[in-house]
């Protein structure tokens, strides 16, 4: 196990490692992952100035790249997205609606003129072997400008992640310019996708920010999205409102995607609402406001750290330095060999030295007398004469000889001298030159790269102060209204934009949205707001039978709105219905010869919860008289809570907020929303006579009618308040 053990903790290592460095985390010194730069090195190498197919070019990528064609392509499309890199012609998909790209093999792509500019440079650049060796690849492109903040980055390798948001070109580089000249500088975000941006609690490409749709008032009681936050697409957006109104949060009439080259979501209002109150609830309850958390993960010097946006513009504009200063090096140095070559040219042709040659016998002499004369005019020279000068010189041909203009070879060195005291006071004054080299790329590309997000500060919405007006839903059994225009003591309180779920005396329920003011003809029992983890208890004479005591637990989840179901079959007859898990029923059985129990405590909390079609459990075949409801001592509620404790917390998250507990005819202690509740000390005994099924009827043996009708309420099919008591 031991030797186990450290080829597992070695292999994981190595795996870990390379996920890190060669797939997800990008560096910090040209901003790219190991795909990106293997992409943008095919590109270099391909490119003539012609579009190529993106299949072409993903081909040719495979020869660096050790993850097959997907992985490319999938990279390829995305960078070119960012639009500073990658010239598109055919259909790369959109970054609004979130549609793909075409098939490879129809889409074509070649380098923008920034990238020539500023990503490649074979003299300063430095190759290692491909995966297979057979190749070389650059270890890192000579970006010129910070990549890393330009493009932003995301990825999720072992055990850390990235995600850098992508900033503003022109904003980029004038905080260059303020680095170079130690003036202070601050950076933020700019998203592709435009909209607002609250940078409050924003760190340095740390911390936290806020990104939120810009939302126009149109006619006739319109809403236009016009700009997505950052990281979201139409569809996604349109999907998080439609939720938002589905749970009620936000009242709309209907929402309609027009997005083409500009995006553009058109929201209806519904009747009654504003466009201020609904802008509120978007921001508060959909993806019209998002919230992002930044982390600055990047590979720097081979291993990954966690640094900042003014680390990484500090460490690409000190590298931007050092690689001017090298070019201008190199070109000095090649300004000093062409000088020191067209004067040895001059001097060579102007002296006649090739006339000296006709009398040697051999080439060592042939070398040794132009050395020799070419060595008279050593203080002309710029460097020693070596032996590879005169074979040079001695490969002119006749004609070039015969041909040569002294004037013109003259002129020629003079501007190789002044080219050559331009770069050596550059390279005197490399700050200078560096502010001068990217303030004439600001010259020439900050026009294609305007700021697109608007930063603004905005507090977050407040749910509470938002949330759309509640409503009072009542329901009058003298008259059979239900509705929010209903007044009557038999009320519940929810939002305009629930569904209630309407339970009859007849065995059937409905769902519904909330109505102003709907008239059923048959008696309702009880309503409240649809909940699909909301559990009901039913207990029901099967077939009519009072010795075929059924116990059903259901939860009402799927369903068409308006359309009737059953709870129990038209035959059944109801005993008792609520949704109350603080209440049981004693049952008493009518005296029988040899019938020693003569009643019995039904908890309902016993069963198992089943759908709401379901038949039930038979909880007694002795023929029931009455049956009275009684509540739940503290430490049996207590045991139940504790039972149930995951689902009742969630319960009670969901429901709070909306005081969903159902209608009930019992005069007792209003609740905080105006719900009426039982008064702690409730007991309700039913009596079930022994006369035939007229005569019980009239006694409320099944609960559907109360006994005097004093109970002007809905009360689970449970009356009988006045009846005796034990």
């Amino acid at each position: 196990m031991g030797k186990l053990d450290k080829l597992m903790a070695f292999n994981f290592i190595e795996y870990a490692s390379y996920v890190i460095k060669e797939r997800a985390i990008p560096d910090i010194d040209d901003g790219l992952k190991p795909v990106q730069r293997r992409i943008m090195h095919s590109l270099f190498e391909m490119d003539d100035g012609k579009f190529n197919k993106v299949a072409n070019v993903i081909g040719h990528c495979m020869k660096y790249h050790p993850h097959g064609d997907a992985s490319i392509g999938a990279a390829l499309v995305n960078l070119a997205s960012k639009d500073f890199f990658i010239d598109k012609q055919g259909n790369f998909g959109n970054i609004f609606t979130g549609d793909p790209a075409s098939a490879a093999r129809y889409i074509e792509c070649r380098l923008t003129h920034l990238a020539r500019e500023v990503m490649f440079n074979k003299d300063i650049t430095d190759y290692n072997p491909s995966y297979d060796g057979r190749n070389q690849e650059p270890i890192l492109l000579p970006g010129k400008i910070p990549t890393i903040l330009l493009l932003g980055a995301e990825g999720i390798a072992v055990g850390l992640s990235t995600k850098i948001l992508p900033h503003n070109f022109t904003e980029v580089l004038n905080a260059q310019i303020s680095y170079l000249r130690n003036e202070p500088f601050t950076l933020y975000p700019d998203f592709p996708q435009g909209g607002l941006m609250d940078a409050s609690n924003y760190s340095k490409g740390n911390g936290k920010i806020k990104s939120r749709a810009i939302m126009e008032v149109g006619a006739n009681k319109t809403l236009k999205i016009t700009e997505l936050p950052y990281g979201t697409t139409t569809e996604s957006l349109i999907n998080s409102i439609e939720l938002a109104a589905k749970k009620g949060k936000i009242k709309i009439s209907s929402i309609n995607d027009f997005t083409a080259e500009h995006v553009e979501i058109e929201i209806k209002l519904a009747r009654g609402y504003h466009a201020d109150q609904t802008i509120e609830a978007l921001y508060a309850f959909t993806d019209c406001e998002i919230s992002l958390s930044p982390s600055f993960t990047v590979i720097c010097d081979g291993k990954p750290i966690v640094s900042d946006v003014d680390y990484a513009l500090g460490r690409c504009t000190d590298k931007l330095v050092a690689m001017l200063t090298r070019e201008l090096e190199i070109e000095r140095d090649r300004l000093r060999d062409l000088i020191h070559k067209r004067t040895l040219e001059q001097i060579f042709i102007e002296e006649k030295i090739y006339r000296q040659i006709e009398k040697c016998e051999s080439y060592r002499s042939i070398i040794d007398t132009v050395l020799a004369e070419l060595n008279k005019f050593r203080a002309e020279l710029e460097m020693d004469v070596t032996e590879e000068d005169v074979e040079t010189l001695l490969a002119i041909p006749i004609r070039r000889i015969s041909r040569y203009d002294i004037d013109r070879a003259k002129r020629e060195i003079e501007e190789c001298k002044v080219k050559r005291a331009k770069t050596e006071e550059n390279l005197r004054n490399i700050i200078k030159f560096t502010i001068k080299y990217i303030s004439a790329l600001l010259k020439k590309y900050a026009d294609l790269y305007p700021r697109r997000t608007k930063i603004e500060s905005f507090e977050t919405v407040d749910v509470a102060e938002i949330q759309i007006e509640q409503v009072t839903v009542g329901y009058d059994p003298e008259k059979g209204y239900l509705g929010h225009e209903v007044k009557s003591e038999i009320h519940i309180v929810c939002s305009p934009y629930d569904k209630l779920v309407i339970f009859f005396d007849d065995g059937t329920y409905r769902v519904m949205y909330v109505p102003e003011k709907t008239f059923f003809e048959k008696k309702v029992l009880m309503f409240r707001k649809a909940d699909r983890k909301h559990v009901f208890n039913c207990a029901y004479y099967l077939g009519g039978r009072r010795d075929r005591i059924y116990v059903k637990r259901f939860t009402v989840k799927g369903f068409i709105l308006e359309k009737e179901y059953h709870y129990m079959e038209l035959k059944d007859v109801l005993m008792y219905l609520s949704d109350s898990r603080e209440e049981y029923l004693t049952i008493y059985y009518r005296k029988k010869p040899r019938l020693k129990i003569l009643n019995e405590d039904l908890r309902f909390d016993d069963f198992l919860v089943k759908g709401v079609a379901a038949r039930g459990n038979l909880f007694s075949s002795k023929e029931a008289s009455r049956f009275k409801v009684k509540l739940l001592s503290a430490k049996e509620l207590e045991r139940i809570a504790n039972a149930a404790e995951e689902s009742e917390e969630t319960s009670n998250e969901e429901n709070s907020e909306n005081s969903d507990a159902p209608a009930t005819s019992e005069k007792g202690s209003s609740s905080e929303s105006g719900q009426k509740t039982p008064p702690d000390s409730l007991e309700r005994d039913d009596d079930i006579s022994d006369s035939d099924d007229d005569d019980s009827d009239d006694n409320g043996d099944d609960g559907d009618e109360p006994d005097d009708g004093t109970d002007d309420g809905i009360d689970g099919g449970n009356d009988g308040d006045d009846s005796e008591e034990d």
